[in-house]
C-alpha cells in the first residue's frame, strides 16, 4: 500500500459515525451510538472470542463431552477399569491351574511320589508374591507416635504409684 492509502485506511477506521436506533411509527429516537470502524472490529473480536471460551468450557466441564469424538464417556472408563480386574484375577487363576496341572503331570509320569503330592503344596511353590510398597506413610508414622505416647504414659503411671506408695 501506499503511504497515502494507508493514511485514508486509518481514517475510514477511526472516523466517527452514529447509529441511531427509531421507532418505526413515530421516528422517536430509541437510543444512538457513536462508533467507528475500530470500534466495531475490536467489539466483534473480543465478542467472538467470549462464544469460543464459553463453547469451549461448556463442552470441556459438562456431560456434552461424551458427544465429541476423541472423548470416552465415564461409564467406559468404569466398565474398562473392571474388566482390567477381572482379567488379572483371571490370569492369577489361569497360573495356578496350569502349575496344578504340570504337578499332575509329574505325578503320572511318575517323576513325584503321591504321598507327597497335593495341590496346596503345588501352588505354593508356583504363587508369585507382589511387590508391595514398604516405604513408611505419614498416617503409619502418625499411629506410630501415638501409640509410643500411650505407652510411655501408661508406663509412668506405675511409677507414680508406687512413689505414692512408698510415701
Amino acid at each position: 500500500m501506499t503511504k497515502k492509502k494507508k493514511q485514508n485506511f486509518r481514517r475510514k477506521l477511526f472516523t466517527k459515525s452514529r447509529l441511531i436506533i427509531l421507532n418505526e411509527d413515530t421516528f422517536e429516537e430509541r437510543f444512538s451510538f457513536k462508533l467507528n470502524m475500530m470500534n466495531v472490529f475490536v467489539t466483534f473480536t473480543l465478542g467472538g472470542i467470549f462464544l469460543i471460551l464459553i463453547t469451549t468450557f461448556i463442552i470441556a466441564f459438562t456431560p456434552l463431552r461424551e458427544f465429541i469424538p476423541g472423548y470416552s464417556s465415564s461409564e467406559l472408563k468404569r466398565n474398562a477399569t473392571e474388566l482390567a480386574i477381572k482379567s488379572d484375577s483371571l490370569e492369577t487363576a489361569l497360573r495356578k491351574n496350569e502349575a496344578y496341572i504340570k504337578g499332575i503331570q509329574k505325578v503320572l509320569r511318575g517323576e513325584l511320589e503321591y504321598a507327597k503330592f497335593n495341590k496346596d503344596s503345588i501352588l505354593a511353590e508356583k504363587e508369585e508374591t507382589p511387590d508391595v510398597d514398604m516405604k513408611v506413610t505419614d498416617e503409619e508414622i502418625k499411629l506410630r507416635e501415638e501409640v509410643a505416647k500411650i505407652e510411655k504414659e501408661s508406663s509412668e503411671k506405675p511409677r507414680d504409684k508406687n512413689k505414692k506408695d512408698k510415701k
